[in-house]
């Protein structure tokens, strides 16, 4: 099979399409022929080997993967080969092959494609697990989304609206704030300003945020919390920025406002129910066109070393998927 393998961490660009043997499908797993794989930062810290948890080498990378079932292993019903699937794996999806226990595989809607399927799961479920069961969004409330061009951005505007916010997005780049329009936010603003917060003001009025969704950290952050209307919530979900923040505990007494961590990740792993309800949410929202998860650009695997590399540097707009079929 056709695969990207890290030998040594490094730079993505690095990266280079090898021919690898196929797995085989162990007790109680499929075999996937690979449709596409979706790619997010945090494969390409895992691939410099600069994320928290090291994956030990040598390893293929990529963790949302959607495919067709081509084979099944011991315990597992021969009628389910052919069956559409998308499976979040630790790596292995930028593979045409790729072995995964089937209680891991979720079956596809008629009307979704893989490629809306591979860049779905972690974006979406992380969008709805903090929106909805961290930050309490309510219908007609306002959402600011920073770094709203990226994959985790894009998808938290597309589960705002579907919940009946008012999205306001933040983006660095002409670019990228028309692409956050296109997705459905309501307004977008240059956050990369000084005075952006001014720019929110003269937009929507002082203290009319009720949640922060916040993907990138660094110097963003404070200004966002200090955005919020009294109660509001500021929804930590990662820091694309690189720097972690260090917000003054003032501003969340005199606002009357929470901080609040969002980690559907450690959720599930510790509560694997938790997910259920998010997916079955998620899924049927798909099927009746609430949201869109199709995603902006697709590239053939040859190019996925180039593709992790700019969300790294945070060029990229939406979230990138990798086809397998060129």
């Amino acid at each position: 099979m056709r695969a990207m393998r890290v030998a040594e961490y490094g730079s993505p660009k690095a990266l280079k399409v090898e021919d690898l043997p196929a797995p085989a499908p162990g007790k109680g797993e499929y075999l996937l022929a690979v449709e596409a794989a979706g790619l997010g930062y945090v494969d390409a810290l895992l691939v410099q080997g600069a994320y928290q948890v090291k994956t030990p080498l040598p390893f293929i990378p990529g963790s949302e993967v959607a495919g067709r079932v081509e084979a099944v292993g011991e315990g597992v019903p021969e009628k389910l080969v052919g069956t559409r699937v998308m499976a979040l794996s630790p790596r292995g999806a930028l593979a045409e092959k790729i072995a995964l226990p089937a209680a891991v595989c979720n079956p596809l809607p008629d009307n979704m494609t893989s490629e809306a399927a591979a860049g779905f799961l972690i974006s979406y479920c992380t969008a709805l697990y903090g929106l909805e069961n961290c930050g309490h969004l309510q219908p007609g409330e306002t959402v600011l989304v920073l770094g709203a061009a990226g994959g985790v951005g894009m998808a938290a505007i597309d589960v705002a609206k579907a919940m009946g916010a008012k999205v306001i997005a933040a983006a660095s780049t002409e670019e990228k704030r028309q692409a956050a329009i296109a997705h459905g936010a309501d307004m977008a603003l240059d956050y990369s300003k000084e005075d952006w917060r001014k720019s929110l003001d003269e937009m929507i009025g002082k203290s009319a945020v009720d949640v922060v969704y916040d993907p990138v950290g660094g110097a963003f952050s404070e200004t966002a919390f200090r955005c919020l209307a009294p109660g509001g919530r500021h929804l930590v979900v990662g820091f694309a920025a690189g720097d972690i923040p260090k917000l003054p505990l003032n501003l969340a007494l005199l606002k009357r406002a929470s901080l609040v961590g969002v980690d559907w990740g450690g959720e599930i792993r510790a509560n694997p129910a938790a997910n259920l309800p998010l997916m079955k949410t998620l899924t049927q929202w798909a099927v009746d066109g609430k949201i869109h998860p199709e995603p902006t650009a697709t590239f053939p695997l040859e190019e996925a070393g180039t593709v992790l590399q700019s969300l790294l540097e945070r060029k990229s707009v939406g979230k990138p998927v990798i086809r397998m079929n060129g």
